[in-house]
């Protein structure tokens, strides 16, 4: 099995949609949830923003609503998936456009899953890459030894890219602009994202300077 597509594979794959619309310095991306969009202003682009928390907790009903959001707003998106667990039948149901989307399996392989996002956000022209190591386990998630994240950082810094981390503990350390902890229960309920759950987002890294963690309901998001 093959790590990563070459960039010229990946722009061939993509045709038209690998190029991105020029956006401005300091644009943000929308999550697709109006209270988490009302509480970060967005992901910021030409940065690492990560989400973490708990199973259960909301972090990947998070990331179907990002990627929904984003591939049916003209975003070209990947998706690094560490070991294999996204559902595309989910990801239909929430009308995810899969034209807009570069699904990259790694099998549980966590070296093959780092290359391939150093790999997608040097080709450039995604407007969202994902990397979900949200099935790793906590304590191997630390071991990973920062210079990547600090690879990462520098690569995003210059283009329109939100490089956005799933995982189950905070991990990116002092690379992440923006670091939101999820706390509580979250479900899928007839389409809708987290709907009618409460979940605790703490933002640790302020990407404004004022910040008061508090509690929202997200009702038919």
């Amino acid at each position: 099995m093959r790590a990563a597509l070459s960039k010229a594979e990946i722009a061939d794959r993509f045709g038209d949609a690998f190029k991105l619309h020029e956006k401005t310095v300091g644009e943000t991306l929308s999550t697709g949830i109006p209270e988490i969009d009302a509480l970060t202003s967005g992901m910021p682009r030409g940065a690492i923003s990560e989400i973490f928390g708990p199973a259960s907790s909301g972090r990947t009903s998070l990331m179907y609503s990002m990627l929904t959001h984003a591939t049916t707003h003209e975003e070209t998106c990947a998706l690094v998936d560490t070991n294999d667990v996204f559902a595309p039948t989910v990801a239909s149901a929430a009308g995810m456009d899969f034209d807009r989307l570069l699904w990259v399996r790694c099998a549980g392989n966590l070296e093959h899953a780092f290359k391939a996002t150093d790999l997608l956000l040097h080709a450039g022209g995604f407007g969202l890459v994902i990397l979900d190591i949200g099935d790793i386990a906590g304590n191997e998630a630390r071991r990973i030894i920062s210079s990547w994240w600090y690879r990462f950082r520098r690569t995003v810094e210059d283009r329109s890219t939100v490089l956005m981390v799933i995982s189950e503990e905070a991990c990116t350390r002092s690379c992440a602009a923006v670091t939101l902890e999820l706390k509580g229960a979250a479900e899928w309920a007839r389409g809708n994202l987290l709907r009618q759950n409460v979940i605790k987002v703490n933002r640790r890294r302020p990407f404004t300077p004022s910040f008061n963690e508090r509690q929202f309901k997200a009702a038919s998001c």
